[in-house]
């Protein structure tokens, strides 16, 4: 490809609606350019880069056993009906009607449409197991779209379904689908964790994010400083804080707290500290019910845990007469006094404390000397908060640390889940009907393409990874007014694509400054310089964008150092 050919608008400034860096360079570098609100089009260098994603995860799926389809991106609302998340996915869901005023989706996901599919095709566990997918756009309606393709409300999504007769077969095809995604971001040269994480609207039980490394990351992400365990901040395990010393309980005590509606007020006048109180964070669900959440005053509440524990579709926080409706009090509130209309909910570490502080459910009050034990009532008991850095390994008890991350692929077990509500079953070995056993794989695939620039960028623009960068090699010579110099320029173009390198010339008639910034922009894993000692040493330069490492070589020899380079880049 020549540059003069080549669609690839690159700006100088960067545009001040782009946040985080993959959005600033893929506008920057002439890759993307929005279309709308978290839609964009892709220009052909970007898509240049989605295709060799895509075909790194053909390669990984087709090994593993799986078998491309395409399934409809308009999907009749008649299934989700019958899974019973046409609600649940609320207002996330771009919904249309036909001119017969029948309602359909465009797919945020596609979990009803395979098992309708499959439920109609196969009856026996002989046809079993199943590994079947496809890579196409997805649409979801989010809220506030931001950071460029990291959430958009069209994407492209790689997703998988495994179909098999029982768990152990299950179990198989995880396996598969967690070594193939092992072996996918390996070779796109990310640098990723598995964690375990929450399986949030698709449901389903057992499942691993698979989170590529990233400072400007939306997932927070928990991991052991000794063993292997990794976990979503959302999902990670936490056991009691249990008291080493238990003193002696206290007879419960109200006392005035005038105007002390927070932890650090209520602490700081009782002479105690943070982790001797008792904190409140009130929620209502969709059908407006009132769960009351208690921890530690030094922790936090997971509002995922939470949701999980008393089976929310959706949690937000309480408004104050619905509270007040419950016998609660903002700002002192507490488990002691409430209506049996509240739900409550209290951190395993809380039912620890002795002599805790904690609300009193009366304007200016606050209850000492507060034992969960001997003073709660009505009550469930869950891990509820969220993990902290320095917490306990829940596996080993070795201190965790915690970085950010992109969650790029997730891979779950339904289960029973779809298979059930659409009542798709087989006949077993013994002629008994029984659900088919689901699984489901998603790689987000603009998604990783954004996730290795966050990886991968520095001050001049994105370091590509060679097995995905749009093109590996760019050649430019210094002053393309110069006949010789270009003359060389054309033949080592020629000799490169001859040896099936993906290579562009950059002929343009600029500045040798401008097209070398324009290729450190871009971000060509080797650059090859064609300057005057060209023409008069026979000498080649090569820098390596990665490392910056640069090397002179003959016309005679250049050929084979590239090649080395890039088999080893």
């Amino acid at each position: 490809m020549r540059t003069t050919q080549l669609y690839a608008p690159t700006l100088r400034e960067t545009p001040a609606e782009a946040e985080v860096m993959s959005h600033q360079l893929l506008l920057r570098a002439g890759m993307i350019r929005k279309a709308a609100g978290g839609v964009y089009t892709y220009l052909p260098l970007a898509w240049r880069v989605l295709r060799k994603i895509e075909t790194i995860i053909r390669e990984e799926m087709d090994v593993a056993g799986g078998q491309e389809l395409s399934m409809p991106i308009i999907q009749p609302a008649e299934l989700w009906h019958e899974t019973g998340r046409w609600d649940i996915f609320g207002e996330e869901m771009f919904r249309l009607k036909d001119r017969h005023d029948r309602s359909f989706c465009l797919g945020p996901t596609h979990e009803e449409m395979i098992t309708s599919l499959i439920r109609n095709e196969v009856r026996s566990y002989r046809q079993l197991p199943l590994l079947l997918y496809q890579i196409q756009n997805k649409y979801r309606d989010e809220i506030r779209p931001r950071f460029g393709l990291m959430r958009g409300r069209e994407f492209i999504m790689k997703d998988l379904y495994s179909f098999d007769k029982d768990e152990a077969g299950l179990d198989v095809s995880y396996k598969k689908m967690y070594d193939a995604y092992t072996n996918i971001f390996t070779r796109c040269g990310l640098v990723f964790r598995p964690v375990e994480a929450d399986g949030g609207s698709i449901g389903g039980g057992f499942t691993h994010e698979f989170t590529v490394l990233a400072d400007s990351g939306e997932s927070e992400i928990v991991y052991c400083s000794k063993c292997d365990y990794a976990a979503n901040v959302e999902k990670a395990e936490l056991k009691a804080s249990v008291q080493e010393n238990i003193a002696e309980e206290l007879p419960l005590k109200l006392v005035d707290t005038p105007d002390m509606k927070t932890i650090e007020a209520v602490t700081d006048f009782m002479g105690m500290d943070s982790t001797q109180s008792i904190k409140a964070v009130a929620f209502q669900n969709e059908k407006d019910e009132v769960i009351l959440a208690f921890v530690r005053g030094d922790h936090d509440v997971n509002d995922v845990k939470l949701q999980n524990a008393v089976g929310a579709v959706t949690l937000r926080m309480a408004d104050e007469a619905a509270i007040k409706a419950v016998g609660g009090v903002p700002g002192f509130m507490s488990p002691i006094g409430l209506t049996k209309d509240a739900k409550v909910v209290v951190d395993l570490s809380v039912m620890e404390m002795t002599n805790a502080i904690g609300g009193a459910n009366q304007i200016d009050k606050h209850y000492c000397n507060m034992n969960p034990k001997r003073d709660f009532t009505d009550y469930l008991v869950t891990d509820l908060r969220l993990m902290c850095e320095g917490d306990p390994c829940p596996h080993c008890g070795a201190p965790v640390k915690m970085t950010r991350g992109i969650e790029a692929g997730q891979v779950f077990k339904l289960g029973t889940k779809y298979s059930e509500s659409l009542k798709a079953t087989f006949l077993d070995e013994n002629g008994r009907e029984k659900p088919l056993v689901m699984g489901c794989y998603g790689i987000g695939v603009s998604r990783t393409m954004a996730a290795a620039i966050e990886q991968n960028n520095d001050e001049y623009g994105i370091v590509w990874p060679a097995a995905i960068a749009p093109y590996q090699v760019v050649v430019i010579p210094v002053n393309a007014k110069n006949t010789e110099q270009f003359s060389i320029a054309e033949t080592l173009y020629q000799e490169l694509q001859a040896a099936k390198v993906e290579v562009v010339l950059d002929d343009r008639k600029e500045r040798a400054g401008v097209k070398f910034k324009d290729a450190d922009l871009i971000g060509y894993p080797i650059r090859i310089t064609v300057g005057p000692k060209s023409v008069e040493e026979d000498s080649i330069e090569i820098k390596i964008r990665r490392s910056g490492e640069v090397f002179t070589y003959g016309k005679v020899d250049y050929l084979e150092n590239v090649l080395s380079m890039l088999r080893n880049l």
